[in-house]
């Protein structure tokens, strides 16, 4: 698969503007990623920026706490869609798993789910604050929700992707479900690990510098 097309281009900080969503746009198409990652309050604006283009509209729902309840993550969602969002990466509720309120959790994605009828859920797991028997569980009850992907991170906990947890992730789904991992993926060498870790979809904010990488790579092969 084309580098490019495993990237999400993402820009969630608080102080991201119209003028940032509106450079991220431009990258993203120049660049033909998969999708741009936004906050939902720029759905719309970056919708109507990539119309025509190939590159997706994905944004976040509960985030990055994860700690909304489950109908206001539905009522999110389904506002996202009708906005224009071709994909939502939602945030689970942490506590309640980090409580073994396992039924919480699971109803918790499965109103997400509901909600997107049909449009692709990312649950995100925020890794850093799971121990490897709760990356497992959380793994498994997205499955049994009907979830597309798994990712690692909202970028906003204590660390973001490990190779480590990616592998977990990817043993536990199995290979018909997607993992993504997300969070201090800075490098092409970054995002290989990643990769060979068992991630098809690469969140990160360094999408231009990554593949600027690649390009330079490419370049050098050619000339020798």
């Amino acid at each position: 698969m084309d580098k490019a097309k495993y990237i999400d281009h993402t820009i969630l900080k608080a102080t991201a503007t119209k003028k940032d969503v509106f450079k991220l746009c431009a990258e993203a198409n120049t660049y033909h990623f998969k999708s741009v990652c936004i906050n939902p309050c720029y759905v719309s604006f970056a919708k109507e920026l990539l119309k025509g283009s190939d590159v997706l509209i994905c944004t976040v729902i509960g985030f990055p706490l994860g700690a909304n309840t489950s109908s206001v993550k539905a009522y999110e969602t389904t506002e996202a869609i009708a906005n224009g969002a071709d994909e939502v990466d939602m945030v689970i509720n942490i506590g309640a798993l980090k409580a073994q309120e396992y039924d919480v959790v699971l109803e918790d994605i499965k109103a997400v789910v509901k909600a997107a009828d049909g449009v692709l859920v990312k649950v995100i797991l925020e890794t850093c604050y799971l121990t490897n028997e709760e990356i497992v569980k959380a793994s498994l009850l997205a499955k049994e929700a009907g979830a597309d992907f798994v990712k690692t991170s909202t970028g906003f906990g204590t660390e973001g992707a490990t190779v480590e947890a990616v592998k977990l992730m990817r043993e536990t789904v199995g290979p018909d479900m997607g993992v993504k991992a997300s969070g201090g993926i800075r490098t092409k060498d970054d995002m290989e690990k990643m990769i060979n870790a068992g991630a098809n979809r690469i969140g990160c904010s360094a999408g231009v510098k990554i593949m600027e990488e690649y390009n330079n790579e490419s370049n050098s092969n050619t000339a020798q």
